[in-house]
């Protein structure tokens, strides 16, 4: 009789925060592995405990810098190597998924470069949240899990119970996301319109919608500079609006970001554990991944469907 594959939940090192609370929700310990560094900055990861014919949760965020994701690259290839069963990398931050096309001649597509680098280092499945792209799940030979951050974001809009709800988009990219909220709370919902020179840079934008007197809610997947959503929010209240709040689910929160989203006119900013903050912030608040997580790791060794996870859209 063939023995069922035993599920043992690893981390890398920029992700332990996060892999240390999905596991606990999991209810196993996690795995034990080290990483040795030799004095040029060159790392070795290793598992301490034995992974045959194991199925291998490896998390990993892969944030800046690029270690991060070369880390995950190795812990793949040194659990394929000690002959696990399957090797599944959670991704809950899928990073140079904005070099998802070619925009400008003579550059990469970078994220289906970070995709076949996955694949050929021996990775069996993909679980990873809000892709900045949909259509980077094509991108791979292997299933791709793509969990959606509202199944955590409409439960805590709906215990806030705001009046005169209303949500927007910082840009024409995120229509079809505020679309969705908005469908799903049964309100309007505004677009900011935004011309760029260069990368991080908003040269001008618009406001196409009529936000006078609502509590807007502006949606986006990723958080770098800052720039856009605080561009989006102070046009917003100029247009008449009662405060601005913003939902984003990776908060890169590049530089000073932090310090900038402080000082800035949003009322609140909502984000996910997807990415860790350099520091706290009152005006921060992190909802964690990890019970979602957890919940799909089950399901995908239970052979069960993820899709009900957000029933609530219908």
């Amino acid at each position: 009789m063939e023995n069922k594959a035993q599920v043992k939940i690893f981390s890398c090192r920029a992700t332990r925060y996060l892999a240390d609370k999905i596991a606990k929700e999991y209810g196993a310990p996690l795995g034990s592995s080290d990483v040795a560094i030799f004095s040029d900055g060159e790392f070795r990861p290793s598992y301490e405990e034995n992974i045959r014919g194991n199925d291998v949760f490896i998390v990993q965020s892969t944030f800046q810098p690029t270690d991060n994701l070369f880390e995950l690259l190795l812990m793949i290839d040194a659990a394929k190597r000690a002959s696990a069963r399957k090797i599944i990398a959670v991704i809950p931050y899928f990073g140079y998924a904005r070099q998802d096309r070619k925009d400008k001649p003579r550059v990469p597509i970078t994220s289906k470069l970070v995709a076949n680098l996955l694949t050929t280092a021996g990775v069996s499945r993909i679980i990873t949240i809000d892709l900045h792209a949909d259509q980077i799940q094509g991108f791979f030979e292997t299933p791709v899990d793509h969990l959606y951050a509202s199944s955590l974001f409409v439960p805590h809009l709906r215990a806030m119970n705001m009046d005169n709800l209303m949500f927007a988009s910082p840009d024409t990219g995120g229509t079809r996301r505020a679309s969705m909220y908005a469908k799903i709370f049964n309100t309007g919902f505004a677009i900011c319109y935004k011309q760029r020179s260069k990368p991080n840079v908003v040269d001008q934008m618009q406001l196409i919608g009529d936000v006078e007197g609502k509590n807007v809610v502006l949606m986006d997947d990723i958080l770098d500079t800052g720039n856009t959503i605080m561009k989006a929010a102070d046009l917003i209240l100029s247009h008449g609006a009662k405060s601005v709040r913003a939902i984003v689910t990776h908060p890169v929160l590049s530089g000073n970001a932090i310090d900038r989203i402080e000082k800035s006119n949003l009322t609140e900013l909502i984000v996910s554990d997807t990415i860790p903050l350099s520091r706290p912030s009152d005006k921060i608040t992190v909802i964690s991944t990890a019970k979602l997580l957890a919940e799909v790791i089950r399901r995908v060794e239970a052979y069960e469907s993820i899709s009900n996870l957000y029933s609530f859209q219908n």
